[in-house]
């Protein structure tokens, strides 16, 4: 999409079902390819896509569904749906991927039920998780994490329940720590998922306090994240729509 022309042109046309997309420092696109159970890097110069990890442990990744990046260029991210036998292949679970390649399993299930969006506060020292899973009895909520300097995880903790309602799908964060989550319907879709969530972007505080919520037209919402010459407009995928709201806050700047 190209705000200046209006213009909606196709980047890749086989992107292997890439979910989570995130640019790095050097403006390379990091996509979650989930039909490929891989994690890419593309040079958006040349096009070159190179192949960052795609499995874990003997087994292929289930399907890598979202992704971000530290300040040290590590990148998290969620995969699922896996087996719950782990000795039949990868489980839903959390991975990091080092600068050097090498992959750690950070979370897992049955600790973690199914991890969808996930990001890292502007300093760097919280980790977000949202799960989203829509049988009866399972997690539907945002976690929060500590971050150490070493990548690793501890003191985990609930931010904000969804359920019975329908969790939130990806989110992203503004430079003030804000969370801005996609969650909720408007219409039962054969789960569990009740309509107690409210179907737009929720704006929580690093505190777990709703800030504020816009309603989206459409099932189903799915995904934000900020762009725009100023930083200050949150783009919105929900349904076949692609929607542009704008905001008093910058999101979280690349480093």
């Amino acid at each position: 999409w190209e705000p200046k022309s209006k213009t909606l042109s196709v980047y890749r046309e086989h992107s292997n079902a890439a979910n989570g997309l995130h640019f790095d420092s050097r403006g390379r696109l990091l996509a979650c390819e989930g039909d490929a159970g891989r994690v890419t890097r593309t040079n958006m110069k040349t096009g070159r896509i190179e192949v960052l990890a795609d499995s874990y442990n003997g087994f292929p990744f289930a399907a890598p569904n979202d992704l971000c990046l530290d300040d040290q260029g590590r990148i998290y991210f969620t995969s699922r749906p896996g087996v719950e036998d782990p000795t039949k292949g990868n489980v839903n679970a959390v991975y990091r991927i080092d600068p050097d390649g090498h992959v750690e399993r950070l979370l897992a299930w049955p600790d973690i039920h199914m991890p969808n969006g996930i990001v890292i506060s502007p300093d760097g020292k919280t980790l977000y998780l949202i799960e989203a899973h829509p049988d009866a009895d399972r997690h539907r909520d945002i976690r929060a994490y500590d971050l150490s300097q070493d990548g690793t995880l501890s003191n985990e903790r609930v931010l904000i329940d969804f359920y019975p309602g329908r969790s939130g799908d990806g989110m992203c964060i503004d430079s003030e720590g804000n969370l801005y989550v996609a969650a909720g319907l408007h219409k039962q879709r054969g789960t569990s998922e009740t309509l107690d969530t409210r179907p737009g972007i929720h704006v929580i505080s690093p505190q777990g306090k709703l800030l504020a919520f816009r309603e989206t037209p459409v099932d189903t919402i799915t995904n934000c994240t900020f762009g725009g010459e100023d930083g200050k407009t949150l783009y919105v995928t929900c349904g076949i729509k692609l929607l542009a709201i704008r905001t008093k806050v910058t999101g979280k700047a690349i480093r």
